[in-house]
């Protein structure tokens, strides 16, 4: 990455701000970040932006013609597209949470295709998978998306893989499974479950679970997953690629609450909910792949990522 020019859409928010330090600490000469701060926000990347390397726009990544201008500003050479709206979004604006994943793509291919920038690497979601039909889930897994979200992030997928598929385009898929860790999403109700349980605990509230709380989910450290991004761009073998980011292991969301809970120690009961609406039952993912060509291996294991995590959010308070 040293001396590129390189632009993150979503880099305001939760992983495209840990990919920002990344790409400072190894030199990225131009780091550009296109944000509209629907989850984003400026206080992620408040160290980051002290540096002159560090250039914010707000705007709309689907917005084909301040892309275009952005990326010939710049003289951008690789993209990040992390750009999204957040799964919970699907119950509020179906419509929007699947679009959005589309409409970026389709503008980002096109000014690819068309020389705006060489490489793209792309994030994708385990969402795309839905319930584990195979076990554990390696890349070939169905597409069994349960939410708009998830058939947004499936779609646009598909789209990036047409394009490499039909006109060489120079991109690889990431798919994260469950991320954690500092600056998770904290706000307009569309929490994940270790950044929502934290702050209900700090505010004496009870933690709650929706559904049995036996529903699995294989949990990656966002570090974890930044080095996995970075690596698909600087493998050659991943081009034309998906590749899982996984940690390889399941838990499930009792054991997340329980560690949550002893952090804070706290001895009280857990409040049991309907279980939401097309919740994934089990999710673990097969990072074999990645472990063959980008030689990933997650380093930081769920209790060591959970301490860190809630340390984090306790020094918010």
């Amino acid at each position: 990455m040293k001396g590129k020019s390189v632009l993150i859409t979503g880099g305001a928010g939760f992983i495209g701000s840990h990919l920002v330090d990344a790409l400072l600490l190894r030199k990225a000469n131009k780091i550009v970040i296109v944000d509209n701060l629907f989850l984003g926000s400026m206080e992620n990347l408040s160290e980051a932006m002290k540096s002159s390397r560090m250039h914010f726009h707000r705007e709309d990544a689907a917005d084909l013609f301040a892309m275009d201008h952005l990326l010939a500003r710049h003289h951008v050479e690789v993209v990040f597209n992390l750009a999204t709206k957040a799964l919970l979004y699907s119950f509020e604006n179906p419509e929007g949470a699947f679009s959005v994943n589309v409409d970026i793509m389709r503008t980002l291919l096109y000014l690819q295709r068309k020389g705006a920038f060489q490489t793209l690497i792309h994030c994708s979601s385990s969402e795309a998978y839905g319930t584990a039909q195979i076990f554990p889930m390696d890349e070939n897994h169905p597409y069994v998306p349960a939410t708009p979200y998830a058939a947004g992030k499936a779609a646009a997928d598909l789209m990036a893989l047409s394009y490499a598929h039909t006109f060489g385009a120079d991109l690889s898929i990431v798919r994260p499974f469950n991320n954690y860790g500092p600056r998770q999403n904290q706000d307009r109700g569309l929490e994940a479950v270790i950044p929502l349980t934290a702050a209900r605990l700090m505010r004496g509230e009870k933690p709650v679970i929706y559904g049995d709380g036996l529903q699995t989910r294989d949990f990656i450290y966002v570090e974890d997953t930044v080095r996995g991004i970075l690596a698909a761009y600087e493998t050659p073998a991943a081009r034309g690629q998906v590749l899982n980011l996984a940690s390889g292991k399941e838990i499930s969301i009792v054991e997340v609450m329980r560690g949550i809970c002893a952090y804070f120690n706290y001895h009280g009961p857990l409040e049991y909910r309907d279980a939401r609406p097309a919740d994934v039952r089990r999710h673990r993912g097969d990072i074999r792949r990645a472990q063959e060509i980008l030689g990933f291996t997650p380093r930081v294991g769920f209790e060591e990522g959970l301490k860190k995590t809630l340390d984090w959010y306790a020094g918010k308070v």
